[in-house]
């Protein structure tokens, strides 16, 4: 494998994380609703949950949705009802006064709880397999060593964790906060509606 084409995967990945997305959307509430310690537990789960689809890209799951098209389209639903299902949550507690302690870092279940949140939103999106795949495709020859593949995984890991820990900080400002706490209701429901139209985009294409 050559040097540029190490490098244009570490470039094509952070393009693909700094992409709005799920992911994205939830780092941007967590920190505004659980600070950034449990945000960044959040990132760093999302960051596994990327590995996980870039090794499954790197051994040939693509070709398996290739061969039986079903299962992709079982995940992409399965994971859009999920998301539905945030999203519905959002909505329903729009207009309910925020509770004490909600604020304040792990207010909402604690860093572990964000992390297991963060693995199972980028999860619920199995298009970032068919995405890596086709960047791998022309940079990663076959009888690549197991280092560069490990590599690869930390690069992808840093590029995801690193931007949403960049978001999580932007939105864990104290004058975020209190924007937040003055349009509660509004904003819930932005985020849940872009919540929703995210799934049914995972879910129909």
């Amino acid at each position: 494998m050559t040097l540029s084409g190490f490098l244009a995967i570490a470039v094509l990945t952070l393009m693909g994380a700094v992409s709005p997305g799920p992911a994205v959307l939830m780092s941007a509430r967590t920190g505004l609703t659980e600070g950034m310690r449990s945000g960044a537990m959040l990132a760093l789960g999302i960051g596994v949950g990327a590995c996980f689809w870039a090794a499954a890209a790197l051994f040939g799951l693509n070709l398996v949705f290739q061969a039986a098209p079903i299962l992709l389209t079982a995940l992409k639903v399965g994971g859009g009802l999920f998301l539905l299902y945030l999203a519905w949550g959002l909505w329903r507690g729009a207009d309910q006064p925020v509770r004490p302690g909600h604020l304040a870092p792990g207010g909402t279940g604690g860093p572990g709880s964000a992390f297991r949140r963060g693995v199972i939103t980028q999860l619920t999106n199995p298009k970032p397999v068919v995405l890596m795949s086709t960047i791998f495709l022309g940079t990663v020859p076959e009888g690549t060593p197991a280092w560069i593949h490990a590599a690869i995984l930390a690069v992808i890991l840093f590029n995801e964790t690193v931007w949403n820990v960049i978001v999580v900080r932007i939105f864990s400002f104290e004058r975020s906060k209190s924007a937040y706490l003055g349009f509660k209701s509004l904003l819930d429901r932005l985020f849940a509606f872009g919540l929703a139209a995210l799934a049914t985009k995972i879910a129909v294409n």
